[in-house]
């Protein structure tokens, strides 16, 4: 972890705990620095070298905050924050994994109960001790034992958008180490799964030693596990990282092997066996005329391997797109010619879901306009949060401003040359009705409409009501789910698409990393409904519009081509989709 990451998980633990310790103002204070410093685009380390005066001229972050950013830097602690985890030694990051509670709750849970850890907390709820508690009751206290289950679990895997990253650049950095001839991620993060164990990756090399001995003198190498002459486990800001080391002959067919999906690969030996060919890690070997198949990993002639695409082709199948490689029917779609032709991270043409300052967002509405145009889009919908349960921070934008807020974003539009549509995103009540009045929403470009609150059971009927309004135009975020988080509504895929489809609206897929909502199955089932789907980023900085990218490969995951995207349409191609 980088000293600008460090310090700002280290911000946002102390506002975590100052929240858990019911201290006014301050957590937002240092979450606003937390983010500040984490968008910082130039060179932190130099940045803190010249001192607490020179931080302080960040956003958001004064004297007291500068200043603790430098005392960590040099001493490795911030004095305040040893005090506050020990007045509070819990395990913060596991508890406010469970859906319902957050740092306020585990303050009151220690300080009334002593609860300190998952297993603490689920005892006491066991044993009904939530309930007993001021302003919980029983079904609070239902509700987080539900829930631990999940909290359990999502500690154990690591976010595609924390882990891809440091893949690529792990990738970037063996790719320049002489001895190496190829390098690629593998496994799930190869096919872009929401969540993953371990960072896999994958060298070609004949000097495996070599190979070996350039991942321990990564600078991202935090410390080593294990290393050996064919693969080593190395530790990287908290991940996992295994290196496996092969020929380069080999290369394509250990790339084939260890991407997976299990399923998919038992699906297509299967599928060799049937034809004579036996696939493993080593290559395609043709064992129609050898007595005992099984014999060996090599036994046979090596029709292929070298290459990934050569392990399809022996098969007579075209190169299966790893985000599709689940055992969905990838395989008979190729043997029958049938693959889509998976939407590419540069067709996405704008960003249709996008926040400013005015609500919860990081920046102003110029900034966003700027940065969307940077960034290379044609256009860009703003869509502040309208007022409503589960707006994060209660930060929306009251129904009679978001008129005067259009007004305020087309006259920002014109100093720019981008596309910029007006719109809101409204949040989705318990009952299904949308919290915007309607002769607002008839006056604005783009309705995002999104569940915020009640995120718990089936929510089918909820989310068809709301894509029935006239009004709506997206569907955001469906099932409202946070990764590692919470798991969001129950929904009936099939009858979210039909819906989406009749009623001409996207379903979308949201980039952040955090969300990735709708997954790769329900995007599926979407486009074989013949529904539209909108990749957007729900970006509240600029730096989150390169989130594109990972909403992108969900998209391919669901099997989706351009032509089922709303946001690869020019902005006349958008105009007529939102009538």
């Amino acid at each position: 972890m980088t000293l600008q990451d460090d310090v700002a998980a280290r911000l946002e633990e102390m506002a975590n705990l100052l929240e858990a310790d019911d201290v006014e103002y301050k957590p937002n204070a240092y979450r606003r620095a937390a983010e500040s410093i984490r968008d910082y685009q130039g060179s932190f380390d130099d940045l803190v070298a010249e001192g607490a005066d020179a931080v302080g001229e960040l956003d958001h972050v004064g004297d007291a905050i500068s200043s603790k950013v430098v005392e960590y830097a040099e001493t490795g602690e911030i004095e305040e924050l040893a005090e506050l985890r020990e007045r509070y030694p819990v395990a913060l990051d596991a508890l406010l994994r469970v859906e319902g509670v957050g740092p306020k709750t585990v303050g009151t849970l220690y300080d009334e109960l002593g609860v300190t850890d998952l297993e603490d907390l689920e005892a006491a709820a066991r044993a009904a001790e939530i309930r007993e508690l001021h302003g919980f009751g029983p079904k609070t206290e239902e509700n987080i034992l539900e829930n631990i289950a999940f909290a359990k679990s999502a500690g154990e895997r690591t976010l595609l958008g924390d882990a891809r990253p440091l893949a690529d650049d792990l990738v970037a950095y063996l790719s320049g180490s002489s001895p190496v001839e190829h390098v690629e991620v593998a496994g799930s993060l190869r096919r872009w799964r929401a969540t993953i164990g371990d960072i896999d990756v994958l060298v070609g090399t004949d000097d495996g030693a070599a190979a070996i001995d350039a991942l321990r003198d990564w600078d991202g190498t935090d410390d080593v596990i294990e290393a050996g002459t064919e693969k080593a486990s190395v530790r990287s800001d908290g991940m996992r990282v295994d290196l496996r080391v092969v020929v380069p002959e080999e290369f394509g067919s250990a790339l084939q092997y260890f991407t997976g999906s299990k399923a998919h690969n038992v699906a297509l030996r299967n599928y060799a066996i049937d034809r004579g060919l036996k696939l493993n890690e080593y290559g395609a070997f043709d064992v129609r005329d050898v007595e005992d198949p099984d014999a060996g990993q090599r036994v046979g002639e090596r029709v292929a391997g070298t290459d990934e695409a050569s392990m399809y082709d022996a098969l007579d199948l075209p190169l299966i797109p790893p985000e599709m490689r689940e055992d969905r029917g990838e395989i008979p779609a190729a043997a029958d010619d049938e693959l889509p032709d998976l939407v590419a991270e540069d067709e996405v043409r704008g960003d249709l879901h996008t926040h400013t300052d005015r609500s919860d967002g990081a920046e102003s509405i110029e900034s966003m306009l700027d940065g969307a145009a940077s960034f290379g889009h044609d256009y860009i919908a703003v869509t502040d949060h309208a007022t409503g349960p589960g707006v994060v921070g209660g930060v929306g934008v009251p129904d009679e401003e978001l008129l005067e807020q259009a007004d305020e974003i087309r006259a920002a539009a014109e100093g720019f040359d981008i596309t910029v549509f007006t719109g809101v995103e409204a949040n989705i009540t318990a009952d299904g009705e949308i919290s915007v009045d309607d002769d607002v929403l008839a006056e604005l470009d783009v309705v995002v409409a999104s569940p915020h609150a009640a995120l718990d059971g089936d929510g089918t009927d909820r989310l068809v009501r709301a894509m029935e309004h006239p009004a709506v135009d997206i569907l955001g975020h469906p099932t409202g789910r946070l990764l590692n988080q919470r798991p969001g509504l129950e929904v009936d895929a099939e009858a979210l698409a039909e819906a989406a489809a009749r009623e001409g609206v996207a379903l979308e897929i949201n980039s952040d990393p955090h969300r990735l909502d709708l997954s790769g199955g329900p995007v599926k089932v979407a486009v074989d409904a013949g529904a539209t789907v909108a990749i957007d980023t729900d970006a509240h900085r600029t730096s989150s519009f390169g989130h594109v990218r990972f909403g992108v490969h969900t998209a391919r995951r669901g099997w989706a081509e351009a032509a089922d995207v709303l946001n690869t349409r020019d902005a006349d191609g958008v105009r007529e989709f939102l009538h």
